[in-house]
């Protein structure tokens, strides 16, 4: 990777007293911060007090943040029943402002927040980007989306928090982000994975690269892999950062991982993780993968118990060598929901992602997989992108592709997939979260 190294890269701290207390001295603020917390969500929010009341927990049963298995999950279908306000702790008027997605049921998944919820979240998001090597000198620009999708507002918070500038461009107009990253000086640039892929090869298509004053790339909002992060890296000859949140428990800045990228940093003097086994809910040992759940420790407006995220995980409470004690969560495998049962195989986009940037030239990172069922049988096709030249060239040569692709991918997941391989820019491209998954069988 040209102009950016490891060597070059100066480790930065923003609160080395919350981000390097020892065990002992963080357990001691969680326990005191779920103490209070308990209390305040059994006398204001209703939803919890029954269900505490169903499950024979009073408030003075939690002592201390080894309790935190005795109380009850928070789910979101809790969030969509409780729509709009009806898990806010405080009155309605202190709510500052609300942020949401969108939801299957057409109702949006809310959450609401207080100033001070609004600061310690732009607080979050500065310790993020100063973990990634940015300072108040820097120009950010942000093109997730805004309104009420917290990614371009995080982010936006988080730079202003940290002093830098804001370039709020929002998603979109591929074109019009390349000028004013070109003309505005660009430090860095905030978007999902899968649009920061299209965004660096339309900048190198455009021969742009060089006049690019770009160091950082803060991608998060779906799961993405090493080899995606690496392919970024390499067109851009910058460095990429992980960047993890839901609106739920505070939007991005739950987490990001630092220059060694061994792990995201979860800042959990504010977000509680617990790494679970999805079946039996029990905890799961470091370095075993289970599913993410968070209590949320500061937040006054809608603070939630154990909120099952179904992302998959593991977690790593060792001491980083950039010196944070802050536990390390692992890059996503995906979503309880996002996996695929595929003739018994659990199946994840992910593990296509890797597979096809394993194979390094001939085909895209961009792909579609569609599920099929044929005759009670389930089947699996992957659109996969190819380089303009093998559909200039003899059909031997592009049906021996497609057979490579086949077999890449059947060792790769498990099971026996149709390959359609589709000529450049045939695949839909994301300028939010990407759609890897069309599910017929559920249609």
């Amino acid at each position: 990777m040209a102009g950016v190294s490891l060597e070059n890269w100066q480790e930065r701290i923003r609160d080395p007293k919350i981000e390097c207390m020892s065990r002992d001295e963080m357990s001691a603020l969680q326990s005191k911060k779920l103490v209070d917390l308990v209390h305040r969500v059994y006398n204001n929010v209703e939803f919890y007090r029954k269900k505490m009341d169903d499950l024979g927990i009073e408030p003075g049963d939690i002592k201390g943040i080894e309790d935190i298995g005795k109380l009850p999950f928070t789910t979101k279908e809790d969030l969509r029943d409780n729509y709009p306000f009806g898990l806010l702790a405080v009155p309605q008027k202190q709510i500052a402002r609300v942020q949401g997605t969108s939801g299957t049921t057409g109702k949006l998944t809310l959450a609401s927040y207080t100033q001070k919820d609004v600061e310690v979240w732009g607080e979050c998001v500065a310790r993020a980007l100063t973990m990634a090597g940015l300072t108040a000198e820097d120009r950010i620009h942000v093109c997730y989306g805004y309104g009420l999708f917290t990614g371009g507002m995080g982010l936006d918070l988080g730079a202003q928090a940290l002093g830098a500038m804001a370039i709020p461009m929002s998603a979109g107009n591929t074109q019009r982000q390349m000028m004013c990253m070109e003309d505005f000086g660009a430090t860095a640039f905030a978007c999902t994975p899968s649009y920061a892929v299209y965004l660096a090869e339309s900048i190198q298509e455009a021969g742009l690269v060089d006049h690019m004053q770009l160091k950082a790339g803060i991608h998060g909002a779906e799961p993405w892999t090493e080899e995606m992060r690496k392919k970024i890296e390499d067109i851009l000859h910058i460095n990429c950062f992980d960047i993890y949140g839901l609106c739920e428990i505070t939007g991005p800045g739950v987490a990001l991982d630092c220059i060694h990228h061994e792990g995201l940093h979860v800042y959990e003097d504010h977000f509680y993780p617990e790494i679970l086994n999805p079946s039996t809910q029990e905890p799961c040992a470091d370095g075993e993968t289970g599913e993410l759940v968070f209590t949320t420790l500061s937040k006054e407006g809608m603070p939630l118990l154990r909120y099952r995220t179904k992302d998959l995980t593991s977690i790593d409470h060792s001491t980083c060598k950039c010196g944070r004690t802050l536990p390390r969560i692992s890059k996503f495998t995906g979503r309880t929901d996002d996996m695929k049962v595929i003739r018994g195989v659990n199946v994840f986009p992910t593990q296509v992602e890797t597979a096809l940037l394993s194979m390094g030239g001939g085909v895209a990172p961009h792909y579609l997989m569609i599920v099929d069922r044929e005759n009670n049988m389930d089947v699996l096709t992957v659109m996969v992108e190819v380089d303009e030249r093998y559909f200039s060239d003899e059909i031997r040569k592009l049906d021996e592709l497609k057979n490579k692709v086949g077999a890449v991918l059947k060792q790769a997941l498990g099971v026996s997939v149709r390959v359609k391989l589709v000529e450049p820019k045939t695949i839909q491209r994301s300028e939010g979260k990407a759609k890897r998954v069309i599910d017929n069988r559920q249609m």
